[in-house]
């Protein structure tokens, strides 16, 4: 493994980053105009000549872009927008080079293009159409109109998520007394006197950080406090907090300008222009697989709904259900009905033992081996290196970092630091990064998983073994590049089913200080509780899915409270709880205003039907059958978007994907 291969963390500053980002820039235009001036006559040299420029300039943002993420300081931040700003200056003028342009169509129409690797030909194909999609066929004046507002748009982006990081990180509540958090489990109390400890303050300190905020919602017996704290989250980056870190202006400015850009294209608005990347055709299919999933699902959450009441009235004494009571009163009902929670489960699942348990799962689905690696550097302590072998024969590497902390950004991911491709010295392997946000290990104790965030884990490894296991060697479609992004979160969902599954659970539990697997009693509860309040969740999806389309599928809105009333008229169609009027869930939707599912989050639900069908067919062959692990990791994985999603999705499974695995797996419809 050559020295420069994983990026030196630690050893440059941010400056310095800044520095080279900026002079890579500058060679990788004048390599492309000299490339363009003098081409070489055989087509593959060409595009691998193409792509290691573009390679030398993502090795470089990479580090800085992660470490932004997971190590957000005022001078990190002040660098990354520096660099952002070049960046997307950087694309959108390769995106609109008339000479680069003419490159790609004189390759797509020579003789030798039929005799080039699939993965070169579809990587071709889809540079050609992002080049339209780039603008290359607009008039002078209306692509430097589209740069302009490409440029402003990923600024917005940026700053949208800093101000939900600040906004996150600027809030806490304080207390000296310990009945103040009646309820909380133990886990809560000592991670909240940790929080404490590091503000350097007595007592106990809840923050917004999810673990926190989570804990607070689920199982805090002060009303008052659940209400307080469900408040602060709710209006974070709105205009009931900080001003100049309110996100509402920059929804409005945000909306404007992608129907704009849509418009210059020749879309009749910014959800026809999203499509044009995804495996949906057309708006009215998303709407349509969108409200049919509503009329099945929102019965069952009705019921759910008037169970939680009622159960909230006669037993708790609530006279209403607020929304700041659901996941207390749930929590309660639950363990009511079915003697199981998250946390009586949380001691059976130490992080380690859950990490190393998922390794093992793959070895045995995928034939793969997961090992650690030392002497790599990394950017925080906690973080761990593996390598992934097949045979003995190394194929990728991850960096894995599991826990919440300061400066961090919420939720968990997967990136990309190297993808896979071929380079004059072989085969460069894929890199990723894997970010969570679990509750760290205390004093006395290892970091104890929910069993949420156990299949979080899982999630978030199906995306990595999607960038991993790629055997394309064209970087366009390696890994997740190239991929519907409607299809994209398959093998993430696809991943958590084995979870729930009773051989599995050997595996991924021991008891932190016994050891013991989780016993059988709570493994049945545990299943037995599965689709508990399953319709709530499911309508919670589509409430966020058909917000999200439907705001890029109207005019740009003239103002937030235009924003506020669409998201009003889809919680009346779908949602069965419905939040005060000074809740601004909106205003830290970054996965729609600073991510990449803008006009997309119904994806989740689209790919979910093909990872629910894709188990299905171990279902049927059995959940570890070789063969059927086999095809999945040598189609769904091996192909990236070398071919269309749709395609792999019918070479794997023999046939079109059903949704009824779906409604069978979520629990809205009962198998027969």
């Amino acid at each position: 493994m050559r020295d420069d291969f994983f990026p030196p963390f630690g050893e440059f500053t941010p400056a310095q980053a800044a520095d080279a980002v900026s002079h890579q820039i500058a060679e990788n235009r004048a390599a492309v105009d000299a490339l363009v001036a003098s081409p070489p006559a055989e087509p593959m040299a060409c595009l691998r000549a193409l792509e290691a420029i573009g390679d030398k300039l993502n090795r470089l943002w990479s580090p800085v872009s992660h470490l932004n993420s997971v190590c957000n300081s005022d001078e990190l931040r002040a660098v990354y927008e520096n660099c952002l700003q070049q960046l997307t200056d950087y694309s959108t003028d390769m995106g609109q080079h008339e000479g680069l342009f003419a490159l790609y169509q004189s390759i797509q129409a020579s003789p030798a293009f039929g005799q080039l690797p699939l993965a070169a030909r579809s990587g071709v194909e889809l540079a050609l159409r992002n080049f339209r999609l780039a603008g290359i066929d607009l008039p002078t004046e209306q692509r430097a109109r589209f740069k302009a507002i490409k440029e402003r748009l990923s600024s917005l982006a940026n700053t949208f998520s800093n101000h939900v990081l600040d906004a996150t990180q600027n809030w806490h509540y304080h207390t000296d007394k310990v009945e103040d958090l009646a309820g909380l489990p133990e886990s809560a109390l000592a991670q909240a006197a940790q929080a404490a400890e590091q503000k350097q303050l007595s007592g106990w300190v809840v923050t917004l950080d999810f673990p926190s905020y989570l804990a607070v919602m689920t199982y805090a017996d002060q009303r008052d406090l659940r209400e307080q704290v469900y408040t602060a989250y709710g209006t974070r980056a709105s205009e009931f907090g900080d001003a100049s870190l309110d996100n509402g202006p920059l929804i409005v400015e945000i909306l404007t300008l992608r129907q704009e850009l849509a418009g210059l294209l020749g879309f009749e608005h910014y959800a026809a222009l999203s499509l044009a990347k995804k495996m949906a055709d057309t708006p009215a299919q998303v709407l349509d697989f969108l409200h049919d999933l509503a009329r099945e699902s929102k019965p069952v959450a009705e019921q759910e709904f008037a169970a939680l009441s009622e159960f909230a009235r006669t037993e708790l004494g609530l006279t209403s259900l607020e929304p700041w009571d659901v996941s207390y009163v749930s929590e309660k009902l639950k363990q009511r009905d079915y003697a199981v929670s998250q946390e009586m489960l949380r001691p059976y699942f130490p992080a380690q033992r859950v990490v190393d348990g998922m390794f093992a799962v793959v070895k045995k689905l995928f034939g793969i081996d997961v090992a650690p690696v030392a002497q790599v550097q990394v950017w925080h302590p906690d973080v761990q290196v593996y390598s992934i072998s097949i045979d003995n024969e190394v194929r990728a590497y991850f960096y894995l970092d599991l826990y919440a902390r300061s400066k961090k950004r919420g939720g968990a991911w997967m990136d990309e630091c190297r993808v896979r491709r071929q380079t004059g010295q072989g085969i460069q392997l894929p890199v990723a990064y894997l970010t969570c946000n679990f509750t760290p290990p205390l004093k006395d104790r290892p970091s104890l998983l929910t069993f949420d965030e156990v299949t979080t884990l899982f999630h978030e490894f199906g995306h990595g073994l999607h960038h991993m296991l790629t055997k394309m060697d064209v970087a366009a479609v390696s890994g997740i590049n190239g991929v519907a992004w409607d299809a994209v979160e398959l093998p993430s969902q696809f991943l958590e089913n084995w979870c729930w599954e009773k051989s599995v659970i050997p595996l991924i539990s021991g008891h932190y200080q016994t050891g013991e697997i989780l016993p059988d009693e709570l493994l049945e509860k545990m299943l037995a509780a599965k689709h508990f309040n399953a319709g709530m969740f499911m309508v919670r999806q589509l409430e966020f899915a058909l917000f999200d389309f439907e705001l890029h599928r109207q005019p740009a809105p003239g103002s937030t409270a235009q924003v506020q009333q669409l998201l009003d008229q889809v919680r009346q169609s779908v949602a069965v709880v419905l939040p005060p009027a000074n809740n601004r869930f909106q205003n830290s939707f970054s996965h729609i205003f600073a991510g990449g599912y803008a006009a997309g989050y119904y994806s989740y639900k689209w790919a979910e039907v093909l990872s629910a069908d894709a188990f299905s067919l171990f279902e049927e062959d059995g959940v570890f059958d070789p063969e059927t692990g086999a095809r999945f990791r040598d189609t769904i994985l091996a192909y990236g978007g070398a071919l269309p999603a749709a395609d792999l999705f019918a070479q794997f499974r023999g046939r079109a994907p059903s949704v009824e695995p779906l409604l069978r797996h979520s629990g809205i419809r009962r198998a027969a």
